[in-house]
């Protein structure tokens, strides 16, 4: 599939207000830059209510009640209690996880951070991609279209692949992973 996308900064939560699958698609190609580091987003899998494999499945909690706040903010979680993960609220208990970045800006930083200058693996992975960028619980909540933050749609089309959602043992068969077609930075090879 190809989408066009404007390169425009988003800084109103009107382009999260929409269907999670289509939103984790819009995500593909965009820029995510948050304190002098940034890279383009090249993996994305979506989660909605009604997924047995989402964290809002079940209704709210504590844990996911970013899941269940206006479009636009950031749902930081601990994964496996090892590492942070960060998603793109969308409709109500719906989100997008951020799976993989192409590192673009404050790369030093970033394999500083990671404890490794491979390119590639600095971003390929939720928990690499939040230790590179520096995000952590803190940014729970926080909006994706406002500081710390900064998101730019991509200024060109872009063709996206399709497969399955990794890492997850419910609703494995669902065809909500995306990712840039031929990008080398994705966290794994797409199914």
């Amino acid at each position: 599939m190809t989408i066009l996308a404007a390169h425009t900064p988003l800084d109103t939560p009107d382009v999260f207000d929409d269907d999670v699958v289509a939103v984790a698609k819009r995500l593909i190609g965009a820029r995510l830059e948050i304190n002098g580091v940034a890279g383009i987003i090249v993996e994305t899998e979506a989660y909605d209510r009604y997924d047995p494999a989402s964290h809002s499945y079940s209704g709210p909690t504590n844990r996911n009640a970013a899941m269940f706040g206006p479009p636009g903010m950031a749902y930081v979680y601990r994964s496996y209690g090892i590492h942070w993960c960060v998603n793109a609220v969308c409709r109500t208990g719906s989100a997008v996880l951020f799976r993989a970045l192409e590192p673009v800006e404050g790369i030093d930083l970033m394999a500083t951070r990671r404890g490794t200058s491979d390119l590639k693996r600095l971003c390929a992975g939720p928990g690499c991609l939040t230790q590179a960028l520096g995000i952590d619980i803190g940014h729970n909540g926080t909006p994706l279209y406002a500081a710390p933050f900064r998101l730019t749609l991509a200024e060109h089309s872009i063709e996206i692949e399709t497969g399955t959602r990794i890492g997850i043992t419910r609703a494995v068969e669902t065809p909500w992973r995306f990712a840039l077609k031929g990008s080398r930075f994705l966290s794994r090879r797409m199914n």
